[in-house]
């Protein structure tokens, strides 16, 4: 991990901006939750964004949530956003209050298991492209309900926009909003730093926001930002 080199007044200046970008593409600032992404920084990152007011933070790999929960400030809500083997959940359970990269049964189980009752998305593979994982679209209605008789809260959908230009993203998050509608799920995480306009006119309720708000890092993960 690496120090954030972003100062409090630059990064007060970046959500401005995040936020600016929500609104010129049709989204309500007040409505859309923006998610910062932390991952591949230091912890200097999350007392930077809770300085900031930014307390939904999101983490892609289980040792870096982990570590950086045992030491951030109070209030902080984690999303796990990154893909997820089922022997992490355990270490997980205690912090994560919501599950954004859902797409199995199985791993559902073991959360309902570690953490009943829990928050989670279902993640839609809506690209074609197996590093980004995810579920096939036309299997989610199924999980979703697989995932409810486990116990759990199913708040919605997430996806990652297909590589290439951010109008590339646009098939996609589009279908998973048509999903999320006929399912009556209210969360449609979808967008990041350079395809959140995009999301949002298709009808992003979240964007996960990472180099935007912190800069670029190296070792950037598809999952993220």
């Amino acid at each position: 991990m690496i120090p954030c080199t972003v100062d409090l007044d630059g990064l007060r200046a970046r959500v401005a901006t995040v936020h600016e970008r929500i609104a010129s593409a049709g989204g309500d600032p007040e409505q859309v939750t923006l998610l910062a992404v932390t991952k591949g920084f230091d912890s200097s990152a999350v007392d930077l964004a809770v300085a900031a007011g930014l307390l939904d933070l999101g983490e892609n790999y289980a040792q870096e949530l982990v570590a950086k929960a045992a030491v951030a400030p109070d209030g902080v809500g984690w999303h796990f956003i990154g893909r997820l083997q089922r022997n992490k959940v355990r270490q997980l359970a205690s912090d994560v209050v919501l599950w954004q990269s859902v797409d199995r049964i199985e791993l559902g189980a073991e959360i309902a298991k570690r953490s009943p009752g829990a928050m989670v998305l279902v993640q839609v593979n809506v690209s074609g492209e197996p590093q980004k994982g995810g579920g096939e679209p036309a299997a989610v209605r199924a999980l979703v309900a697989d995932l409810v008789a486990e116990g759990l809260d199913v708040r919605g959908l997430m996806a990652v926009g297909a590589t290439g230009p951010a109008e590339a993203s646009r098939p996609g998050f589009e279908l998973v909003r048509s999903l999320a509608d006929d399912l009556d799920l209210p969360v449609r995480s979808m967008g990041m730093s350079n395809d959140l306009e995009i999301a949002i006119e298709a009808g992003s309720t979240m964007v996960r926001v990472g180099t935007a708000l912190f800069g670029p890092r190296s070792g950037s993960a598809v999952m993220g930002n």
